[in-house]
């Protein structure tokens, strides 16, 4: 049993145990005078090993269950024992209900890190006792799409892919965590996870930083990076990004990093904007004080940003809106389509627009005649991670980037219900919850 784990065994009186070849356990009744179990009651290790995780019941309903240990299934497999978890704002689209395709009893979390435990036979790069980040795209290393680095659109890591086709039109990589529809694959807010494709996605650390220098590099950091690469920014060019959560205060800083000559953030919770300001050097706009459109052109003097960045995706809320009304998975409503139109309308002609913030389901009202007229040029997708991995681990090595600076919270594993609502309700100046098995 590994550490953390809780066996489950036959408790019987007077038992004497004695191990056979493999891994199977023989309980014998010395006591002829007790009725024979068949016997001998045999089990197996593997099986009796169960673990904390935090796992899906519903809209608004995360609980800490226990459940069975993950174990090789794949020579290409590795367990990681789980040092640091945290919580991402996508984690909410599923935790409001906004995702078809979850089960009940399903393992969350895509963001973590932590240390090797045992590898599958065909993975010689990692070995037991070894650091990993580990990225939340799953990816082969070797398909068409992965071969031209869009480790994200991978053709083989997605067990449902034909799910997904149906309604995506092709299946993108499976994801830790997240809906079937991205393979059901559980996650890592829980003690132990199993990584398919070991060999190709979690990258070895080798430095003595913190976990919480690293852990972001998981998701939030390349995410953040990658949506302002997909802007083909020019040096010197205003970059205007909408949401300043977690991903947007990275994409913030990879804007400065990349040569931006000015950057404008987005957003109406004030916490987020100050750490947008003060923090990150930001021009910011709440959204609830002043038209958005207007004040970017103010800003621009009419022209518009040349870049645009949608960091808040599926449950935008426009000027003056109520809360979204949260509902369920089946539900026909429609995702928001406030800050992707927004953001449209204010960017200058001919400009560039990346869509990082997740989209679940069709957008109802989407500004595509001022897209095409405008002549913008868009580019969305999950991150591909396994091509920004390194390049990012150096920044952080190099000291040109401390990414703990995002974290307000911290928790134990146990208490991850807690965790998530008052994250969801953005309580107590939360903007990026850490979690400790």
């Amino acid at each position: 049993m590994r550490a953390g784990g809780i066996a489950r065994r036959a408790l019987l009186p007077n038992a004497q145990k004695s191990f056979t070849s493999g891994s199977s356990v023989i309980i014998r009744i010395p006591d002829p005078s007790r009725r024979v179990y068949d016997e001998c009651l045999q089990f197996r290790e593997t099986n009796e090993r169960i673990m904390k995780a935090l796992t899906w019941h519903g809209t608004h309903d995360v609980r800490v269950d226990n459940v069975d240990d993950p174990k090789i299934q794949q020579d290409r497999d590795a367990i990681i024992k789980i040092t640091a978890t945290a919580i991402c704002g996508s984690d909410l689209h599923l935790y409001n209900g906004l995702m078809a395709g979850m089960q009940e009893g399903d393992v969350l979390g895509h963001e973590f890190m932590g240390e090797v435990v045992e590898t599958g036979s065909a993975v010689n790069n990692l070995k037991k006792g070894d650091r990993v980040v580990v990225p939340f795209t799953i990816s082969c290393g070797s398909c068409f799409f992965c071969n031209k680095h869009l480790y994200s659109l991978c053709d083989n890591s997605n067990p449902n892919a034909d799910q997904a086709a149906e309604v995506m039109g092709h299946s993108p990589a499976a994801l830790f965590g997240y809906s079937h529809l991205l393979g059901g694959i559980p996650g890592g807010q829980a003690e132990y996870v199993r990584v398919p494709y070991a060999d190709i996605g979690p990258i070895k650390v080798e430095s003595d930083l913190r976990d919480d220098q690293l852990l972001f590099l998981s998701d939030i950091y390349p995410t953040g990076y990658q949506a302002v690469d997909q802007c083909d920014m020019e040096a010197g060019d205003t970059v205007a990004i909408w949401g300043c959560g977690p991903v947007g205060q990275f994409a913030i800083r990879s804007a400065w990093m990349m040569g931006a000559g000015r950057v404008i953030a987005i957003d109406r919770v004030p916490e987020r904007l100050k750490l947008a300001s003060e923090k990150a050097g930001a021009e910011v706009i709440n959204f609830e004080e002043e038209d958005v459109y207007s004040k970017l052109l103010d800003m621009t003097g009419g022209r518009g940003p040349d870049c645009g960045i949608d960091c808040v995706g599926a449950e935008a809320h426009g000027q003056g809106d109520p809360e979204a009304v949260r509902r369920t998975a089946d539900s026909t409503e429609d995702n928001h389509p406030h800050a992707i139109n927004e953001m449209i309308m204010s960017v200058r002609k001919g400009g560039r627009l990346s869509l990082p913030g997740v989209y679940t389901d069709k957008v109802d009202g989407f500004a595509i005649n001022a897209l095409m007229n405008k002549s913008l040029s868009v580019k969305g997708g999950q991150t591909h991670m396994q091509g920004y991995l390194k390049p990012l681990l150096n920044t952080v090595e190099q000291g040109l980037i401390d990414p703990s600076f995002i974290i307000t919270h911290r928790y134990g594993l146990t208490e991850a219900p807690e965790a998530y609502a008052n994250f969801n309700a953005k309580q107590d100046g939360c903007i990026k919850v850490v979690m400790t098995p």
